[in-house]
């Protein structure tokens, strides 16, 4: 009896971290969205399939502009652009911020390097298996790698910015290898 206690208390663990850190699974169609979205200051209208057309997209959600968590990983971001660009792709952030927030944080802490999207109403980090567990007026910290026509091809979940933009340069990488050899 007492076995079967704790491996149902295990199940049900694993079912909640599962929850927690949920994400559009690998394979999975990329919901489409459009948005008004910031670069360098400047709003523009951005649409998902569009962005697709030119290459991969690094499609990532982050908790709020200006936040010190936030402000790294944007940073992080910026510093790869040049190395995302050689693979052939773009970056866009995505936050419940207003587009006023995002048009200083794009010229700031993205140096004007890549788009970021307003999502206010929630409405794409709800698609994206992004809204906060804890906090649900804002983004979990997921980045995901979008192939054209728009599939998911990686994600990676984790609060801490660090790792997000290695990750999702090695995802592209292998995905360009493997494509290479089609």
């Amino acid at each position: 009896m007492r076995k079967a206690v704790v491996a149902l208390s295990m199940v049900a663990a694993l079912f909640a971290a599962q929850h927690a850190w949920s994400a559009l699974p690998i394979g999975a169609p990329a919901p489409d969205f459009s948005t008004q979205a910031a670069m360098g200051g400047e709003v523009y209208p951005f649409k998902l399939a569009d962005a697709l057309r030119d290459g991969p997209v690094v499609l990532y959600f982050y908790p709020a502009a200006f936040t010190q968590g936030c402000t790294i990983e944007a940073h992080d971001f910026a510093e790869a652009t040049d190395q995302y660009r050689a693979l052939g792709a773009r970056v866009v952030g995505v936050s419940a911020d207003d587009i006023d927030v995002l048009q200083r944080f794009s010229v700031s802490a993205c140096q004007s390097k890549f788009a970021v999207a307003a999502d206010a109403d929630q409405r794409i980090m709800r698609a994206y298996d992004a809204v906060h567990d804890r906090n649900p007026q804002r983004a979990q910290r997921i980045s995901y790698v979008i192939v054209p026509p728009g599939r998911v091809i990686y994600s990676y979940t984790d609060s801490n910015p660090d790792h997000h933009v290695a990750n999702t340069l090695n995802a592209l990488r292998t995905w360009r290898e493997q494509h290479r050899r089609d």
